[in-house]
């Protein structure tokens, strides 16, 4: 092997090397905000945390080695407005960190994809994804929100010192915010992860022979 196939190399597996520990720092940090929750009473955010980690996950049970991981910048992405909303005072805060959550999660999907598997996104379709699997998690939110205060009692979205007409419209404001944070979302997974992130830098050489 020559000098620099060797330095290739090895530049490959030091950039999967440090993409693992980072990802899996990440992960620890969602896992304790998961398990904060939890304790704390929040299910529905306990839920949402623990969506974040199975997505996460999948990457390296699907390939057998822990230093499979999704590139660190989407995870970091992820796990901000998790850990924004953890720290939040203020309920714009609070807000902001679901309006970001919800296309948190279409990226990480997008990036699954592009980098884990054969498909390959034009720019125009990979904004378009991106955009539509947020809406497309905007609305399972509002459903999680809608069974828990049905069953439980709780008041995620249901409110019952608000009218049914500001409900809606509060609703109908957080689909319009999500898809601006979908576009975001889809211009950055666009101008970054699918154009500079490939499978080379973040699977490691021997997983891939």
């Amino acid at each position: 092997m020559s000098d620099d196939a060797r330095g290739g190399l090895e530049g490959l597996l030091e950039d999967a090397r440090t993409n693992a520990l980072l990802a899996w720092a990440l992960v620890g940090a969602v896992t304790v905000v998961a398990v904060g929750n939890a304790l704390t009473g929040s299910l529905l955010w306990a839920g949402f945390a623990g969506t974040v980690l199975a997505l996460t996950l999948v990457v390296p049970l699907g390939h057998q080695s822990p230093r499979v991981m999704l590139p660190w910048e989407v995870l970091a992405l992820a796990s901000l407005p998790l850990l924004g909303r953890s720290a939040a005072t203020v309920p714009v805060t609070s807000a902001l960190a679901t309006y970001l959550s919800v296309a948190a999660v279409a990226l990480v999907v997008a990036v699954e994809l592009q980098v884990f598997t054969p498909v390959r996104m034009t720019p125009r379709f990979a904004v378009g994804f991106v955009v539509v699997a947020t809406l497309a998690a905007a609305g399972a939110w509002a459903v999680a929100r809608f069974a828990l205060d049905s069953l439980l009692g709780t008041t995620f979205l249901l409110d019952p010192t608000l009218p049914e007409a500001a409900i809606e419209r509060a609703l109908m404001f957080e689909f319009v915010y999500s898809t601006a944070a979908g576009v975001l979302a889809g211009v950055i997974f666009e101008g970054y992860f699918r154009r500079r992130r490939t499978p080379e830098t973040v699977v490691p050489p021997e997983v891939r022979a």
